[in-house]
């Protein structure tokens, strides 16, 4: 395995967020290769046939398209660091090879070329992290100073991996087996192995930090149950339910700023959001309510069910869903917070991006209020009258497309100021500081019947004797 060799420098800032080659599957914008939020979801970048596009995400009604770089064909990678001037681009047309630019000034800071092609690069203020097939490089973000090589790591045809965005929890997870759902945690700052992770049963498919670097979400390649875990001792905090009727490709996962939600978008019609709530047993509640009594069966039932069966009983539905107009397209999602509201943005292949309001204390179905083209950021199309989308609102996207290709060191010094004095510059900000969501836990159980057959138990009945009991002590 050779590795990364140092290539040039020039000078530059920051370098953000999170994207996939999308090329692999059928896209009604065939232009259109791939799509990413920066770390604070205050940035888009796409990469195209003829480069990459930077957009603003300040605004609902408008989209602003503040870069447009022509260096590279064919980008399959691209990912700003923060609202800075960094950006590292990876082009099909040299796919080894990672070039990192200052855009505003239109310098190349430095390039690097692997061994193989690179297949996802992700960043913080500390750590830029390149993938490869069977191997990953971690570098220091302010000299590009390689600090780790980790060698011989199990085939990752996808290049699936995740970086937690704190620097101070500076957490890679990356699959651990290519027959379960293992997950390696790896400390970049002491670089050293954390914790090995039983996830899933079945290989990964998608996994997301939160903010913090507390929290680890990940899925698998039946795409239906997400799990949350704790960083860094790898303690299981939640588990959600997609859906049971079919298997599905998890395409992303995103926390919130505040760690109360979690968005997971597939190649199916439908967002997921879902609140990560710890339903505390300790909270007063009157016995007598329906509630408190199905809660009650359910909780005994499961001490006689299969192990598999009782799993589902505990597993959370989505707090909040979006009905997409499209199926079997990629897309990424994130939520964040724009003018003030919580907003749920989906970047999808068909070329737009369709920004939902979310309620954070009613959840439901989030409404869509608008749509932007990702190629013409002058036309938009407000979202059609007919589609409401639901009385709801949920929140937020995290974007990460498809496949990308691995990755190549060649360093080279040019004019400009240094790469580490571009880090030190105060990142310029086009958007303000997402807001952490606040809100209500949604009531619980809503359903007046449930049934549970092969116990032989039914609730609905037990619910009349119930309520005729407490009417005859009434």
């Amino acid at each position: 395995m050779i590795e990364p060799v140092p290539a040039t420098h020039s000078g530059d800032e920051g370098l953000e967020q999170d994207c996939k080659g999308m090329s692999d599957e059928p896209a009604v914008v065939q232009g259109l290769v791939c799509a990413s939020f920066n770390q604070d979801s205050t940035s888009l970048a796409i990469g195209t046939k003829d480069g990459y596009r930077l957009f603003s995400l300040a605004s609902v009604d408008k989209l602003n398209c503040i870069h447009e770089g022509g260096e590279s064909p064919d980008v399959y990678i691209v990912e700003r660091l923060f609202s800075s001037s960094l950006v590292v681009v990876v082009s099909h047309s040299m796919p080894r090879r990672m070039n990192i630019y200052h855009f505003k000034k239109g310098t190349e800071i430095c390039n690097y070329s692997y061994s193989s092609d690179i297949l996802a690069v992700k960043l913080n203020r500390q750590r830029l992290v390149v993938c490869l097939e069977e191997s990953i490089y971690i570098h220091n973000i302010k000299d590009m100073k390689l600090l780790k090589s980790l060698l011989n790591t199990p085939a990752n045809r996808t290049g699936l991996c995740a970086l937690s965005v704190n620097h101070s929890n500076s957490y890679l997870a990356y699959p651990g087996s290519t027959s379960i759902g293992e997950i390696v945690v790896f400390d970049t700052n002491s670089l050293s192995n954390m914790i090995v992770i039983p996830a899933h049963d079945s290989p990964l498919a998608a996994m997301s930090f939160n903010i913090q670097g507390t929290m680890l979400a990940s899925a698998s390649e039946k795409g239906t149950v997400i799990r949350v875990f704790s960083v860094p001792d790898g303690l299981r905090l939640f588990e959600f339910r997609r859906g049971m009727k079919r298997y599905v490709s998890i395409s992303s996962l995103s926390f919130s700023a505040d760690g109360q939600f979690l968005s997971a978008s597939s190649n199916t019609e439908t967002v997921h959001i879902f609140k990560l709530d710890h339903h505390s047993t300790s909270v007063e509640e009157d016995s007598s309510t329906w509630s408190s009594y199905v809660g009650k069966v359910f909780s005994a039932a499961s001490t006689y069910l299969p192990a598999q069966v009782s799993d589902m009983m505990h597993q959370d539905r989505a707090f909040a869903t979006v009905r997409l107009n499209m199926f079997g397209l990629k897309n990424v999602c994130t939520l964040s917070i724009i003018q003030k509201l919580p907003r749920l943005l989906v970047a999808s292949s068909d070329g737009f991006l369709y920004i939902y309001n979310v309620d954070p204390q009613e959840g439901g179905e989030c409404v869509l209020v608008n749509k932007h083209r990702l190629f013409n950021s002058e036309e938009e199309q407000p979202p059609p009258e007919e589609e409401p989308m639901g009385g709801g609102q949920t929140y937020a996207a995290t974007l990460a497309m498809g496949g990308g290709q691995t990755y190549a060191a060649t360093l080279a010094t040019g004019g400009g100021q240094t790469y580490a004095a571009t880090l030190a510059t105060p990142a310029c900000v086009e958007h303000p500081a997402s807001a952490g969501l606040t809100g209500q836990s949604h009531p619980g159980w809503s359903s007046a019947t449930v049934s549970l057959s092969n116990m032989g138990l039914n609730i609905a009945s037990n619910a009349r004797i119930f309520r005729r009991r407490r009417s005859q002590k009434g």
